[in-house]
């Protein structure tokens, strides 16, 4: 499926219904292309194949800045996400699209949802439950484990190259949104566990030698989409009640760190945030915490007057 020609089709009709400025059509083009380029980043090849979770996790990270790099205000939100609702009603109208899942969504919001996140012992009990005397578990085991270390995102940990790892030094380099290159340094244990992978793993699945560090079974490079089947399948199997995606990963790293004392420009930084706010939602995740111990647990917290 050709999704420019789906955009350029739908961006002829709205010239054709809509008498409205060019910065509206401007906005709608915007809105949509940033779309459509999140769906090829997912590896999704068909408008029948997204989710409301696809949907759900593009508006969260377009909101918080995580896409496009800067918060949205509320209107912003409500705008980018019009816009999604018309291409989609365009899709199902002229080009035979049966799925909508951009329709349950609602333009506004009332506040800043709070990221989803594992608590240290839930992220214990993924990582622990791996064969390690199977290479195909030992790179799930690693692939988990270095996005929990570094705090990757899944196209960053997708593209992890092996040239730009210093095993030596214990750190890696990624090339994060917008071509910006940052250093995260890793602990022992996934130091450990990459020289393992590297060594007795993935030699199994090479057949052409290439840089990338994560491969899939045939030696190419695995995609985002194959690392979203991991991460869900290990939290199955870890028997946890919740749906595990890379970037709830990404988010236990930044409020483990905060957690046990880490400065938030320094996470700002390990994360490649922009923007400190994007940052700063992490504590809003510490300060909850905090708020229902005291509340469950202080002996005045029920007490009234």
């Amino acid at each position: 499926m050709n999704f420019e020609e789906s955009l350029n089709r739908f961006l002829q009709q709205i010239s054709r219904v809509h008498t409205g400025s060019k910065d509206t059509q401007d906005a709608y083009h915007r809105d949509v292309e940033r779309f459509l380029d999140y769906l090829k980043e997912r590896k999704i090849d068909s408008f029948e194949h997204v989710t409301k979770m696809d949907i759900s996790d593009y508006l969260t990270k377009l909101k918080e800045g995580e896409i496009g790099g800067t918060p949205l205000s509320n209107s912003s939100y409500a705008r980018n996400l019009s816009s999604i609702k018309s291409f989609y009603r365009y899709l199902n109208r002229f080009e035979k699209i049966q799925a909508n899942p951009v329709r349950i969504f609602k333009g506004s919001i009332s506040h800043r949802k709070l990221p989803e996140y594992l608590t240290f012992d839930q992220m214990e009990t993924i990582l622990s439950q791996y064969d390690l005397q199977d290479p195909v578990q030992v790179r799930n085991r690693c692939m988990i484990e270095v996005m929990y270390a570094c705090g990757l995102r899944v196209s960053e940990c997708a593209s992890v190259k092996i040239s730009n790892i210093n095993l030596q030094e214990g750190y890696l380099t990624v090339l994060g949104k917008e071509s910006k290159e940052r250093m995260i340094p890793f602990y022992p244990r996934c130091k450990q566990l990459i020289e393992y992978y590297l060594s007795f793993a993935r030699p199994n699945f090479i057949q052409e030698e290439n840089d990338i560090l994560f491969v899939n079974q045939k030696g190419k490079p695995i995609s985002s989409r194959s690392i979203q089947n991991i991460c869900e399948k290990a939290g199955e199997d870890g028997g946890l009640t919740i749906h595990i995606h890379p970037h709830m990963i990404r988010h236990s790293f930044a409020t483990h760190m905060l957690d046990n004392g880490a400065d938030l420009r320094i996470v700002q930084e390990l994360l490649g945030h922009e923007n400190l706010g994007t940052t700063q939602i992490y504590t809003h995740v510490t300060q909850d915490k905090l708020r229902k111990v005291v509340d469950k647990a202080h002996p005045h917290a029920k007490k009234v007057g």
